[in-house]
């Protein structure tokens, strides 16, 4: 039986300065807006290295570079290192809270005070209500927020997109008053927990870039896999 194949609309974006690597210009290749897209079709385009924001969905077509790198973790695989035992261990009493992707003013509000302390020079900082939920929801895809609270006060917000055979991190916010208990850290161990129990395969991380701090954490967690000449490679970088 022949395979059937279809025809993906893309548009380059203008180049424009790197947000993660000053000295580099980059430039994106979209999904063209008129192209329907479903939770089903991005399950496979993620798995070819894409990645969406909000509704649009994008692969990095950089002139001179190639320093974002698609991950994702085979998450039965995983082990914990020591620090993310630790981590576990600092967590014990945080609970979580599953919720649809909807505009809540306390999440809305955790947000903004993060953006303000971590990334406050950055263009999301004072975002409306509308820009922040077209940043991390989607009106096609299987999107949800996750909250994680002590004694019932938000802590932090994880956005997750739950895939046809895995997780993908999509963003996550906190409270800088909480940050000695890594909640970033928890939120990706976490996810790794909660794509066991719905029996997926991984989890996608989003890119990795080596040579940015706030990028390069994610091969912390092993095994990682990167995808490299369009094959997903393991990488080991515990050694």
């Amino acid at each position: 039986m022949a395979k059937l194949t279809t025809t993906i609309p893309l548009f380059l974006s203008e180049k424009h300065s790197c947000s993660y690597l000053d000295d580099r210009i980059a430039c994106s290749a979209f999904v063209h807006p008129s192209f329907e897209l479903n939770n089903a079709f991005y399950s496979r385009l993620i798995e070819r290295g894409f990645r969406r924001s909000g509704d649009y969905v994008y692969a990095p077509r950089c002139p001179q570079c190639q320093a974002c790198t698609p991950a994702r973790l085979p998450v039965t695989q995983f082990k914990p290192k020591r620090n993310q035992q630790r981590c576990l261990k600092k967590n014990q009493n945080t609970q979580t809270v599953i919720k649809p992707a909807r505009f809540e003013q306390a999440h809305y509000d955790l947000y903004l005070r993060y953006q303000d302390s971590r990334h406050s020079d950055g263009s999301m900082a004072n975002s409306s209500p509308e820009e922040y939920l077209n940043f991390l929801g989607s009106r096609w895809c299987n999107t949800f927020f996750v909250e994680f609270l002590i004694d019932e006060q938000l802590i932090a917000v994880a956005t997750i997109d739950r895939l046809d055979n895995a997780l993908s991190a999509v963003y996550t916010f906190f409270d800088p008053d909480f940050s000695h208990l890594s909640p970033g850290m928890y939120a990706v161990l976490w996810q790794i927990e909660w794509a066991k129990q719905l029996k997926l395969d991984w989890l996608y991380l989003g890119f990795w870039i080596k040579d940015c701090r706030k990028m390069a954490y994610k091969i912390e967690y092993q095994p990682i896999e990167l995808l490299i000449d369009n094959v997903w490679q393991a990488f080991d970088f515990s050694c």
